[in-house]
């Protein structure tokens, strides 16, 4: 029987991106909004400890949001 041990992993899924100035960056407060290089209908992007692990879409229930995985990427031959 295996034995398995608790492994936390950082999942963070990317929206899109954007360059702003730092002195922009300074002047951000609650409201702000900052234009991403992505299109609602894009792919998002999930990494899993910073590494691309899968794409997916975003998907809206009620008051929750999540991401419907797509499709998982191929590994780097250097990861087991």
């Amino acid at each position: 029987m295996a034995t398995f041990n608790k492994v936390s992993v950082d999942i963070t899924v990317v929206l899109g991106t954007t360059t702003m100035p730092i002195h922009q960056v300074l002047r951000l407060g609650r409201g702000a909004i900052i234009e991403l290089d992505a299109s609602e209908d894009d792919a998002v992007k999930v990494l899993a400890n910073n590494l691309p692990v899968a794409q997916g879409t975003v998907v809206v229930n009620g008051n929750r949001i999540a991401v419907e995985v797509g499709e998982l990427l191929p590994r780097a031959p250097d990861m087991r």
